[in-house]
């Protein structure tokens, strides 16, 4: 009983994770990417995409018509930064280990009033990969990104 009385005292929800409740629908554009890594664009719009709407629990719309947008900038991609080393030549493929960053601008823009509800400039991450497998830590990285931008949605509670 008690329970049910605090719960009608103090209405809380997660709906739109901790964006106003007048946001329902959100539009995720492809971030301008200023580096050579030409994939890097679809991966994080792809990503970032799935994952706004499966964590936040916001609708897909276009831009137009979104009551928010998700919109960024991708400034620096730099791969193949050494972090370890083996001494054994044999065990090259397993023991050397490497890592990339990836920097960027970021900004969720409430479309209704024209106010930026968060934003992060130099946002960067890294992923950590073995020799030969800059696509694992890509991965990695992105999904550091697409984290970011969800805690610093959720941060508005």
């Amino acid at each position: 009983m008690l329970t049910v009385l605090l719960a009608a005292c103090f209405p809380y929800g997660f709906a739109g994770g901790g964006l106003p409740s007048h946001i329902k629908t959100i539009a995720v554009l492809p971030f301008d990417n200023q580096t050579t890594a030409s994939a890097l664009q679809q991966e994080i719009l792809t990503r970032l995409t799935d994952e706004v709407h499966d964590r936040l629990g916001l609708r897909a719309a276009s831009e137009g018509s979104a009551d928010a947008v998700v919109r960024g900038k991708i400034i620096r991609y730099l791969a193949d930064i050494p972090v370890g080393y083996s001494a054994d030549p044999n065990q090259i493929n397993t023991a050397t280990r490497r890592k990339l960053q990836i920097t960027l601008d970021v900004e969720i823009v409430d479309q209704t009033t024209g106010r930026t509800l968060w934003s992060q400039k130099g946002l960067t991450t890294e992923g950590e990969y073995s020799e030969r497998a800059e696509n694992d830590g890509r991965q990695i990285a992105v999904q550091k990104i697409v984290d970011d931008v969800i805690a610093g949605a959720q941060s508005q509670w």
